[in-house]
């Protein structure tokens, strides 16, 4: 009985295995993309508060200007 029902869920399809072969590569790749990106935006981050600093600094306004309306 175990067998009949075995086979009638679906039991080992290639295609099924396969499939899923290709959708846990698919997850892989776009969990070490994620990793990759996040490492770039981290440093790009830690770049633009580096030189908005410095840009800040060189800026001589002795008082703050009204903003335009």
């Amino acid at each position: 009985m175990a067998k009949a029902l075995l086979g009638y869920v679906g039991g080992s399809d290639p295609r099924l295995l396969a499939e899923m072969r290709r959708l846990q590569q698919r997850v892989q790749d776009l969990e070490s993309e994620l990793v990759r990106i996040q490492a770039e935006n981290d440093a790009l981050a830690a770049a633009a508060s580096h030189d908005g600093d410095s840009l800040l600094h060189s800026i001589d306004v002795p008082h703050a200007e009204p903003a335009l309306t």
